[in-house]
């Protein structure tokens, strides 16, 4: 049972009764999650907060999954977007006082990829957010009743075991 954990929570985030609203969230979230590079406190920050919030899960790591691609093909334009953010004169005491904290050198802010990719990230949140609120709207509960009729999702929902039980 402890090998098939995974696969029931995945059908359980494809069954379950989320708000387009909740989706939605984790689709940006999961897009903020993905492009900004791994391997700093601020992509942990960030997965952290994905994981604690109210959202839909499934969506959020899918999305994450796939700007994480998406990331890496856009980096040249986040250099020069963090290039122009670290470079810009009037925040350049802003720069020096993050820098001079005991944990913020470790988000790698100071990164012109880094920076460029949460800029990025933050400046498509809302977007994002809007344009998928109505896909997920749609698409939704088609979704959930094509994956509800399938033999394996009751298997995994533990529909056969606890029905033989009783």
């Amino acid at each position: 049972m402890f090998l098939l954990r995974p696969f029931r929570l995945f059908a359980k985030a494809l069954t379950i009764d989320a708000t387009p609203q909740q989706m939605a969230l984790g689709m940006s979230f999961g897009m903020l999650v993905g492009l900004v590079p791994k391997g700093n406190l601020l992509a942990a920050a960030l997965m952290i907060i994905l994981c604690s919030l109210r959202i839909n899960l499934a969506v959020g790591l899918m999305s994450a999954f796939v700007f994480s691609w998406v990331g890496i093909l856009l980096d040249p334009i986040t250099h020069q977007i963090g290039e122009f953010l670290l470079k810009y004169e009037s925040l350049q005491g802003f720069w020096t006082q993050l820098y001079d904290m005991s944990v913020v050198p470790w988000t790698n802010f100071n990164n012109t990829i880094v920076m460029g990719s949460f800029a990025l990230g933050l400046g498509l949140f809302v977007p994002v957010y809007f344009l998928s609120r109505p896909f997920f709207a749609v698409t939704t509960p088609r979704l959930s009743a094509w994956v509800k009729r399938f033999r394996l999702v009751s298997l995994l929902w533990g529909g056969e075991i606890t029905g033989k039980l009783t």
